[in-house]
């Protein structure tokens, strides 16, 4: 105790004392008493999140293609009528203006019934075709008569004009021309004009023969 007190005595007031605390310089003071603490802080640090997957059912629809539906083609000729008939039986060769008559316009003496009725009284032939034509467009189906007997009111006009003009083939242009377009046949206006005029059976006949291969292709 002496010991200390001697040497605290003795040394000059500038002298380095190792049992005194030294303080810190006034430089170095912080304004409130204690030196200011310092920290190490590290700027933060960006977190880079990756980007979420899609959801499994999304990748699975960009994997599969979509479905193209394709509708069935029908055969190369062959036309098929809304409530079931062929309208081309033969399957012949069709283009853009359409295909040829089934039956030759010289081949009537194969269905020799109908061509030799037609000879007689085309009258009657022209009114069964018209009707089973009506019949076949306005309901899908054969005409379970097929054309009846041929007295109508269509006979009756035809027969009229032919027995007092000669000209009751005029009215079978017009139901030509409608067949062929039913069936998408080729012919025009000025066709079925000579067609009915020079060989007016033979033109019936070969309408007729037309007509029934579109009602035997209903099965009935």
């Amino acid at each position: 105790m002496s010991n200390q007190i001697y040497t605290q005595a003795t040394q000059p007031p500038n002298a380095y004392n190792p049992y005194q605390q030294q303080q810190p310089s006034p430089q170095h003071q912080s304004p409130y008493g204690a030196p200011p603490q310092q920290f190490n802080q590290q700027p933060p640090q960006q977190q880079f999140q990756s980007p979420q997957s899609p959801p499994q059912s999304y990748m699975a629809e960009k994997a599969t293609p979509p479905m193209q539906y394709q509708q069935p083609q029908p055969m190369q000729g062959m036309t098929v009528a809304p409530g079931g008939g062929n309208r081309n039986v033969k399957n012949l060769p069709m283009d853009g203006d359409g295909r040829e008559w089934s039956h030759g316009l010289c081949d009537c003496c194969s269905d020799a019934g109908t061509c030799i009725l037609a000879w007689c009284c085309p009258c009657i032939v022209y009114a069964q075709n018209k009707q089973r034509y009506e019949y076949l467009t306005s309901r899908g189906i054969p005409d379970p008569e097929r054309g009846g007997s041929g007295c109508t009111g269509d006979c009756w006009v035809h027969g009229l004009i032919t027995g007092c003009f000669g000209l009751g083939w005029v009215m079978q242009i017009g139901t030509r021309g409608s067949i062929r377009s039913r069936y998408r046949i080729k012919g025009s206006g000025c066709g079925d004009c000579c067609a009915a005029w020079c060989c007016t059976p033979c033109e019936l006949t070969q309408e007729s023969r037309e007509l029934e291969l579109e009602e035997k292709s209903f099965g009935r």
